[in-house]
């Protein structure tokens, strides 16, 4: 007959609980990266609606806005080009 150990288990179920108990640390690592993620995909949008909102209460107008973002690498030249004629229009 096999001998029990403290829990009242044979060894094999002593290692299914170790092997559980590394599932259990790798799920909480997953979801713990899953909200660092996602708080921190919230700041930065919080910061670029800020930007966005700052740059519009500075007086800036859509060209100025425009000449920016392209400036900073944002839009690429067709981008530029095709907004630059469409805001030329009357």
């Amino acid at each position: 007959m096999p001998e029990m150990n403290m829990m009242g288990g044979d060894m094999m179920g002593g290692g299914m609980m170790a092997a559980m108990g590394i599932w259990a640390v790798v799920l909480i690592a997953t979801v713990l990266a899953v909200l660092v993620a996602a708080v921190l995909a919230s700041i930065w949008l919080v910061r670029q609606l800020r930007h966005d909102r700052t740059m519009l209460r500075d007086g800036a107008d859509a060209a100025d806005i425009l000449q920016r973002r392209y400036a900073a690498g944002e839009i690429d030249d067709d981008e530029y080009q095709r907004r630059r004629s469409t805001l030329s229009r009357p």
